[in-house]
This record gives C-alpha cells, sequence and structure tokens, in this order.
C-alpha cells in the first residue's frame, strides 16, 4: 500500500496496550486530542503494528489507534499478535492437521490471554477490532521509506501484491496460513517475525515467557557475518558456547540481506533496548520493550533519505 511521499510523519514502534505511554509521547511530539482524536496540523502517524497483547490498556490502545486511522490521522499495519489473534479464532485447512491456524497451545494462549480478559465484557467490540485487522496492511511503501512489522522481503511481497488487495489479509488466506511450509505461511513469517536459524549443535533457549526455543532470530543486514554471534538479533543474545561457532559458507549464503542502497526501512517486533537510534543509516527498529518499561519511541520522517540520529524520540515507560 503506497503512502504520500510528500508527508511528514512519526512511525511508532509496538505499542502493546500501552494506551497511556502513547498518549505521552503524541503529546511530546506536539499532537492534541481534538474533537476526540489525537491530531497534529501538519504530520500523520504511522503505527508498526503489535498494538495488542501484554499491556494493562490495550482496549484502550486499540480505541486510540483506531479513532486515528478512521480521522486520516494514522495509518497503521498490522503486527505478529494482531495475527495471532485472527488465527486463533479460524479453522485450519483439513489438510494441515490442525484445529486452528493458530493453536490454541499455551504458547500462543499465554500471549494473547491479557487481551481476551481486558475484552471479556466487550465481546462485540472485540469481534468489530478482529474485523479491522483484515483493513490493516502488510506493509506500506513508496519511493522514499518502507514500513513493515519485521522483515522486508522484496521478493516475498512482489508474490503477495496479486494475492492481496492493498497488502491486507482477507479471511482465505489467514485461513491458507494454517498450512505449515505452505507460502502463505511463509510468508507471514517472514514479514511479520523476521528472519531466523537454528541454534547450533542441539542446543535450547528458554525465553522469559518460559518456551523452549531451537531457533533465534537473526539480523537480516549483515553482510559479512562470521560466527553464530554476529548475526543474532534477539533480546539476551546467544549463549557464549553457541556466540562463538563459525557460520559455514552454505549458511552465510542462505542468509537474507536487506541492502545498504534499498530504501529508508522502518520494524518494530524485535525487544530493543538502550538508547534509540539507527542500526544503519537506512533502517531503524523502532521497540524498545515499551511494554517491559522500557521506552515507547518514534522516528520523525521528514524528507530525509538516510536516517538522522537526531530525530528519533522516546518516552520512558514508568512502572
Amino acid at each position: 500500500m503506497l503512502v504520500d511521499p510528500a508527508r511528514s510523519y512519526d512511525l511508532i514502534g509496538d505499542v502493546h496496550g500501552c494506551a497511556h505511554t502513547l498518549a505521552h509521547l503524541l503529546d511530546a511530539m506536539g499532537y492534541r486530542k481534538q474533537r476526540g482524536v489525537w491530531r497534529h496540523s501538519e504530520r500523520q502517524v504511522i503505527f508498526l503494528g503489535d498494538i495488542i497483547d501484554r499491556g494493562p490498556r490495550i482496549r484502550e490502545a486499540l480505541h486510540l489507534v483506531w479513532d486515528m486511522v478512521d480521522a486520516g490521522q494514522a495509518h497503521c499495519i498490522i503486527g505478529n499478535h494482531e495475527f495471532n489473534a485472527l488465527g486463533w479464532y479460524m479453522p485450519a485447512p483439513l489438510e494441515s492437521g490442525k484445529a486452528f491456524v493458530r493453536e490454541h497451545s499455551p504458547r500462543f494462549a499465554m500471549l494473547l490471554q491479557e487481551t481476551f480478559d481486558q475484552f471479556e465484557a466487550y465481546p462485540d467490540e472485540w469481534k468489530a477490532f478482529r474485523d479491522w485487522f483484515y483493513e490493516l496492511p502488510l506493509y506500506l511503501e513508496n519511493d522514499r521509506f518502507r514500513v513493515v512489522h519485521a522483515c522486508w522481503d522484496s521478493a516475498v511481497i512482489d508474490r503477495l501484491r496479486p494475492r492481496l488487495e492493498n497488502g491486507c489479509l482477507d479471511p482465505a488466506f489467514v485461513r491458507e496460513a494454517g498450512i505449515d511450509g505452505g507460502f502463505a505461511c511463509k510468508a507471514l513469517d517472514r514479514l511479520l517475525r523476521g528472519t531466523d536459524m537454528p541454534l547450533p549443535d542441539g542446543l535450547t533457549m528458554t525465553s522469559e515467557e518460559g518456551f523452549v526455543r531451537t531457533f533465534f532470530r537473526t539480523k537480516f543486514w549483515e553482510a559479512n557475518p562470521s560466527t553464530y554471534g554476529d548475526v543474532v538479533f534477539q533480546p539476551g543474545g546467544l549463549p557464549e558456547q553457541a556466540a562463538r561457532v563459525p557460520l559455514s559458507q552454505r549458511q552465510k549464503s542462505s542468509l537474507f540481506l536487506y541492502g545498504p542502497d534499498e530504501p529508508l526501512l522502518f520494524v518494530g517486533h524485535y525487544w530493543r533496548r538502550g538508547t534509540p537510534g539507527p542500526i544503519r543509516d537506512n533502517l531503524a527498529c523502532l521497540d524498545y520493550s515499551a511494554v517491559k518499561y522500557d521506552k515507547l519511541v518514534a522516528y520523525r520522517l521528514d524528507q530525509e533519505t538516510r536516517l538522522d540520529p537526531a530525530k528519533f524520540v522516546w518516552v520512558d515507560v514508568q512502572r
């Protein structure tokens, strides 16, 4: 879906139900609430997805974002958590061997439970928001910049263009994503969850939520990595014995690369820490773990073609 290259935008990372923090960030950037909607006289917001789950005010965050989008004050793309919500309710194809596209497993139940709890008394609203998720594009773009939740893969997006109107999911595609290894599943994994690699030597890792993982998230911009530690892109890194393992030539050649000469790219998803800034002068991740009491981050984009570290703004999340 195209966005106006002549406009100025404020791109905001994963909100995850931190509605009060989002209001503080908008206020700090000069937005004012008028007629029930946060507005700016000259700028629009682009939300990078993952408005739901985990946080204390998910319903309020969804209303705030929906109101801005409906009033023409913002765009919002879909994140993996919104897709999880769609998949939770979508019956999977018979050949998948699953009951639902997102299996009702302890992992997905845990990720969605806070959203379910906060909408328990508002089932009609929750259904209306799930319908709205189908109106959120997977990506936004123009000649100067691109926006996707986790990873921009032009080959995947080129295959999606004739399938999905305006880059938005439809129920048939969500259902198709229930077939593990199929195109829909792989495409949504790439755009909404990024790239990954198996841990070496049968090692496993346990996430903060207590789930055992055999894969780790990888960078998609590292041109000449030597070890596993050179490509890891997740909180906490890798165990030292894994980080030191050399990458084989086959592993290096299979890594996906978003090149340094491609348009500006903005992603969320990755739970960064520290002082917000560019990863590279054409790549920014704006997810700085707001729901983990870190920062809710925006980038104030005007007409620049290379990222300016001074244009990252944020509010610290208070306990």
